[in-house]
């Protein structure tokens, strides 16, 4: 880390007077560089896709600070080192006392996020859902792509695991009808974090709402709201002023199971069968 560090050094011209270690990174290791000047978050793996990684993440982070609704640390550098891919963006310093207001701000901005629309669904460019490969070529229709780019490749992920059996697999026939029935027509490709769980925003002491670790693309902004309410960590002030902008959809609940689905495989692929259960009860009640 030493060069690492050095080598930032010369980059920013920045000399770094406190360099601290920072927890809950699940896949790279993370610090905080502070300068007089600055205080700089730094991301680092070594992976084999780690610079690929950090590559799509700068480019989530900047297509959604284009659309100026929601605040996103910037980014300064993406590169390699010594075979060590780093990410080094402004550090964002997280409120201990975030307000009822402030989460209001939080769903109200995240739903001003979700009115930037595209012309199909998917992305200029591929990324990552986790560790994971996440495919965004480009469809015309929403049950085609959430099928083929998001519930498929996971799914024949699950099986050559071990994880799943051909018999809990529904088809691709079976799998889009459900969609189409349930999901209603999404006719406007809507900009979505992609992976919104409580660990991918925060509140800045001055209270301002901040999105991290983006896994965009243009979909449904439903997905958004499904994973939100996963794992927890958002309140009713999120919801509530979210669906000022955006009212409930149709078969609200159903969607939020079907979008969850994704994220379950995901887990499953990634940390294994602890989360076979709610997998299986998705699959059961839909296909």
């Amino acid at each position: 880390m030493k060069q690492l560090i050095s080598h930032i050094t010369f980059l920013t011209n920045n000399k770094f007077h406190n360099i601290q270690s920072l927890s809950g990174g699940s896949i790279s290791s993370a610090y905080l560089l502070k300068s007089d000047s600055a205080n700089y978050f730094l991301k680092v793996n070594s992976n084999n896709d780690a610079l690929d990684m950090f590559v799509a993440e700068q480019t989530g982070l900047k297509a959604i600070e284009e659309t100026q609704t929601i605040a996103v640390p910037k980014v300064h550098i993406v590169d390699s080192y010594q075979e060590k891919a780093f990410l080094l963006m402004d550090y964002v310093e997280e409120s201990k006392h975030a307000s009822s207001d402030d989460y209001k701000a939080l769903g109200t901005q995240l739903a001003q996020l979700h009115l930037n629309h595209h012309d199909t669904f998917g992305f200029s460019s591929n990324n990552f859902i986790g560790s994971l490969p996440q495919s965004n070529s480009q469809h015309s229709n929403w049950e085609e792509f959430y099928w083929h780019e998001r519930i498929a490749p996971q799914l024949k992920l699950a099986k050559q695991k071990k994880l799943l059996r051909t018999s809990e697999i529904p088809s691709a026939q079976t799998a889009i009808s459900v969609f189409e029935n349930l999901l209603g027509k999404v006719a406007k490709p809507s900009l979505v974090h992609g992976d919104l769980w409580g660990g991918n925003y925060l509140i800045a002491t001055d209270g301002t709402p901040c999105l991290i670790d983006p896994a965009v693309y243009y979909g449904h902004p439903m997905v958004d709201i499904a994973m939100s309410k996963l794992f927890g960590g958002f309140g009713n002030e999120f919801y509530n002023s979210y669906h000022e902008v955006i009212p409930k959809s149709h078969n609200y609940d159903a969607q939020i199971d079907l979008y969850q689905l994704y994220f379950l495989l995901v887990h499953l692929n990634l940390f294994g069968r602890s989360y076979y259960g709610g997998i299986a009860t998705i699959l059961n009640r839909y296909f």
